[in-house]
């Protein structure tokens, strides 16, 4: 399952995306660590985690199917490449320096850099570490407010990860130096963690504006008032204008999403008027007088 990132999702290779999302999610809610302390879940959901760093990227996704990257997202190495320009009979390293020491053709091929002498004589390879990517699933909240969250490597090891304000879904956070260990005296890689932030009943986002949906009750549509309201920086008194209706929109300025240079999105927030939990006989029989001599009909003229 390991080498096969769509068998970790349990999907075939005609998968859409957004079923790709849709069963790393699944996958996520079962058997991530923080929720099902099972070593087998972890294992699950470290596969499925892998596999879905690789294949949410259309063009990462076609270059594994077409052989060209592993499960991991690392180049396959061409080794039949190297093995054929060795024995082909215009190899300049064959004819003048000898193939017997790999060292000096990487040395010429990827410079001086990737390799030299040690010790006067033997050679060997300094090659940075690979980078590893990983995804992280945060809250609505965490994204907009940001924050700090812990994560367990796959060598069990606890790193405090910064969510920057105003993170986004697909966002990618570098971890230097926390990816895989290089080769000789070569630094270890990075790890790449992207972002994916979970949805939120009560939120919803647009670029650095948001929205959300505020409860109102028949006497505050008809008359007015100042209602309570949730921002991402906390409540706010807001007021509802006489004779508001269901799914009319109001605008609380600055109090989106913090952009690029510190500026904020907007909020807007929908009311949606809802009855009482039940409709008295006081109340029926006013509503009976008042539509004698006001009844409307909101339909008409849509």
């Amino acid at each position: 399952m390991a080498d096969d990132p769509y068998k970790a999702l349990g999907l075939d290779k005609n998968a859409t995306q957004d079923e790709i999302k849709k069963a790393y999610r699944r996958i996520a809610k079962t058997d991530h660590p923080d929720l099902n302390p099972d070593p087998a879940a972890h294992e699950r959901f470290k596969a499925a985690s892998t596999a879905y760093d690789l294949l949410k990227d259309p063009e990462q996704r076609a270059r594994f199917d077409r052989g060209e990257i592993d499960a991991q997202g690392q180049e396959r190495p061409q080794r039949h490449y190297y093995r054929e320009y060795a024995e082909s009979g215009d190899n300049p390293y064959r004819q003048h320096h000898g193939f017997d020491d790999l060292s000096d053709v990487f040395s010429d091929l990827f410079g001086r850099g990737a390799g030299g002498r040690r010790g006067g004589g033997a050679r060997s390879f300094d090659m940075r570490g690979p980078d590893q990517r990983f995804t992280l699933e945060i809250d609505f909240m965490t994204a907009a407010r940001g924050g700090s969250t812990r994560i367990t490597m796959p060598d069990g090891s606890v790193l405090e990860v910064k969510i920057p304000e105003g993170a986004h879904d697909g966002q990618v956070i570098r971890l230097r130096g926390k990816g895989g260990p290089g080769i000789g005296e070569g630094g270890p890689g990075d790890a790449l963690l992207t972002l994916i932030v979970a949805e939120d009943p009560d939120w919803k986002r647009d670029g650095n504006d948001v929205e959300t949906t505020l409860p109102i009750t028949i006497d505050e549509a008809v008359l007015g008032g100042k209602v309570e309201a949730q921002t991402i920086e906390g409540p706010v008194m807001l007021t509802i204008p006489r004779g508001a209706s269901s799914g009319q929109k109001l605008r609380l300025k600055g109090r989106g999403i913090k952009g690029e240079g510190g500026r904020r999105g907007d909020q807007h927030v929908v009311l949606k008027i809802v009855m009482p939990p039940k409709v008295d006989d006081e109340l029926a029989r006013f509503m009976e007088q008042w539509r004698q001599t006001h009844a409307y009909d909101p339909r008409r003229g849509k």
